[in-house]
């Protein structure tokens, strides 16, 4: 949108600098450019619920910090818009191991609305779709 996008890299360290969370869990940015994003969330045994599959709250925080990728994506790394909403709908039970989610942009405006498709790593069945909407955020002072 603004400037051309960072490297994958370079938001990979905005997003650990903006969310530590997603810097404990690993999260990793493997593309982000023009309003869409695709982040890894590597296994990690502590991110697992009951029966063993990967927790909703772990799907939640990654679809949040991709939706952020892929914004940072479009703005040249600087954005400072907030989450308003997320609704996350589960299809299917994901099985440990590495998850990718991938977002895009849909509509930018006062309001930024976005969506995110959560799968296993190297599978195609979606395991969750993720609706998010997004403030956008004029920097005071």
């Amino acid at each position: 949108m603004d400037d051309a996008a960072p490297a994958p890299g370079a938001i990979q360290d905005i997003l650990h600098r903006g969310v530590p969370l997603a810097a404990a869990w690993g999260i990793e940015v493997v593309s982000a450019a023009g309003g869409s994003a695709v982040c890894r969330l590597p296994w990690r045994e502590e991110l697992l619920r009951p029966g063993g599959t990967v927790s909703g709250p772990a799907l939640m925080g990654l679809a949040d910090v991709a939706m952020w990728a892929a914004l940072l994506g479009e703005t040249g790394g600087r954005d400072e818009s907030l989450t308003s909403s997320l609704s996350i709908h589960f299809l299917r039970r994901l099985d440990p191991g590495p998850v990718l989610a991938e977002a895009r942009v849909l509509k930018r405006g006062r309001i930024i609305f976005g969506e995110v498709m959560i799968r296993t790593e190297g599978a195609e069945a979606i395991a969750a779709h993720v609706t998010t909407s997004w403030a956008s955020v004029t920097r005071r002072g």
